[in-house]
């Protein structure tokens, strides 16, 4: 069984599903597996922060990462990688509440490091 998850963790979370193109509310809901009233908290709390914008469209809501909100999962992203530089996936037994965190520091691997003969880094 997975701990409670702290706010930040949770505005981790949303801030990701919506980077990823998660955009109608509801589905933002059911990935980050949170109820309705938490989720608009949540929601209004990023949107006043510029992290991400609300967007409204044929009477629908949609939400969508701003450039600050980019640039903070950047850094965000970035300084996991520099708390956990060898983690890798190996990680992924520290549990389900550690799976934003990690998945993070597995995107900034974006140039494969090069390795010896012997496959170590």
């Amino acid at each position: 069984m997975v701990g409670k998850r702290s706010r930040l963790e949770i505005c981790l979370d949303v801030l990701e599903k919506i980077s990823q193109g998660v955009s109608k509310p509801t589905n933002i809901m059911y990935k980050c597996n949170l109820s309705w009233r938490p989720l608009q908290e949540i929601l209004n709390s990023l949107n006043n922060r510029g992290l991400i914008e609300e967007v409204k469209e044929n009477n629908r809501k949609y939400y969508m990462v701003t450039r600050r909100g980019k640039e903070t999962l950047f850094y965000l992203r970035k300084l996991i990688q520099t708390l956990h530089p060898r983690k890798g996936r190996e990680a992924m037994i520290l549990g389900e509440r550690h799976r934003l965190l990690i998945t993070m520091h597995e995107d900034l691997n974006l140039h494969p490091r090069k390795h010896n003969k012997r496959g170590n880094y």
